[in-house]
């Protein structure tokens, strides 16, 4: 496997060349969004101009057009993930709406009852915390929580304790979009499979940076977003066992998700489109496609050991800064999460801006997570596949002449 030449692929980003206050844009906030490539944006355009109609309800041309291409996509993503049938690839919004679905299903099933435990962890975004807390106070369910080391890992033996006839669901995001931190999925989801519980995983930050087999991660559901791997906002990917989906109902009612209607009843019709109200983001879908060819293209595991080796580079940069706290396990993925003793996130950050670098600072949606360790917030460095040594040695010089200023 070939080393990933990042100044190849970095022309593919129009907005890389960009300058801000006048220097050139160093952007590490890919945990929040990625940039997109000329391969999506081409892809969102061409929609637009050349088949844009709604799909799976006309026989007119551009509605067979759109609601190919809307189709293919599934396929597509359904194959990048090895699930068993497109048909188990749901089109959301995002992580946040697909989750929310999940919960909200599941919360009119007959799987659910007063006693029941859900689990999460420590490192959970708000996203796959709040959902959680709402279905439990609304049924009577209690929610436990999986702790976190003081290196960033979960502590997976008391996990393994934690389990027992009352759990019904364990949702674990696959990677900590604010330590960077891989958990350990497959195990979680086996373990929660023997004592018969289902399975959430969070793939948000997993998405851009690994190979993802569903067969081998064996979750129940398994969500994320476009933005977070060189797609559009808006589009998002619930996963679900079909059976399950056969199962549960749905969420929503509107149109496409029924199969017949009369003022006395409604008929379901069957997965993917039962979870699918409305008209669907097309434009996204077939340009999330296009994203995840695109990092197929380049290489999942050349893109993934790329990024493995700035976080390295940028952990041993920075680690050598006076005052410096690093977060999370010295293997991370993604992200890299520090703060300096005496100095506010916030300004560090805001000094980084006006020098050009975007990063991100604050508590990144998991301020329980910022409570365990007794801070606000940190500032957070994350990668992609554009991204250089070049930057990462001058994020290094940026903060030290931003340290100069604020002590």
């Amino acid at each position: 496997m070939s080393d990933l030449d990042p100044y190849a692929l970095r022309p593919d980003f129009p907005i890389l060349s960009r300058e801000i206050h006048g220097k050139p844009l160093v952007y590490l906030d890919n945990a929040a969004t990625s940039q997109k490539p000329f391969a999506v944006l081409n892809a969102s355009r061409d929609y637009y101009e050349s088949y844009n109609s709604n799909i799976h309800r006309g026989v007119h041309h551009l509605a067979q057009c759109a609601t190919a291409g809307h189709e293919k996509a599934r396929e597509t993503i359904a194959n990048h993930l090895n699930a068993t049938r497109p048909e188990e690839i749901i089109f959301t919004s995002g992580t946040t709406d697909a989750i929310n679905i999940v919960a909200s299903s599941l919360g009119r099933s007959n799987r659910l009852k007063a006693g029941d435990e859900i689990i999460i962890s420590g490192l959970e975004h708000h996203s796959n915390t709040v959902p959680w807390q709402m279905l439990c106070e609304r049924l009577g369910i209690t929610l436990r929580v999986i702790p976190v080391f003081d290196d960033g890992t979960l502590d997976l033996v008391t996990y393994d304790s934690m389990l027992s006839e009352r759990t019904a669901l364990v949702a674990v995001s696959h990677i900590s979009n604010a330590f960077g931190t891989v958990n350990n999925v497959i195990h979680i989801c086996s373990q929660a499979e023997k004592h018969g519980a289902l399975s959430l995983i969070d793939g948000a930050q997993s998405i851009p940076h690994q190979h993802i087999d569903l067969k081998v991660i064996g979750c129940d559901f398994y969500v994320f977003s476009g933005h977070k791997v060189y797609a559009p906002t808006g589009i998002g990917i619930l996963f679900g066992r079909y059976d399950l989906l056969c199962e549960l109902p749905p969420p929503r009612g509107g149109g496409e998700m029924i199969r017949e209607v009369t003022f006395e009843n409604t008929t379901y019709n069957d997965p993917p489109f039962k979870y699918e109200a409305g008209t669907p983001n097309i434009e996204g879908a077939i340009a999330l496609a296009t994203a995840l060819d695109y990092v197929n293209n380049i290489g999942i595991d050349r893109i993934s050991a790329h990024e493995h080796r700035l976080i390295q580079k940028a952990a041993e940069r920075i680690s050598a800064l006076d005052g410096v706290t690093l977060y999370g396990p010295s293997d991370r993925a993604g992200a890299l999460s520090f703060g300096f003793s005496g100095i506010h996130h916030y300004d560090l950050g805001t000094l980084l801006d006006q020098m050009g670098f975007a990063l991100r600072t604050g508590h990144h949606c998991c301020q329980p997570l910022m409570a365990r360790f007794g801070i606000t917030g940190t500032l957070r460095a994350s990668f992609a596949a554009y991204n250089t040594n070049e930057e990462v040695e001058q994020l290094g010089e940026a903060l030290e002449k931003a340290l100069r200023m604020l002590r």
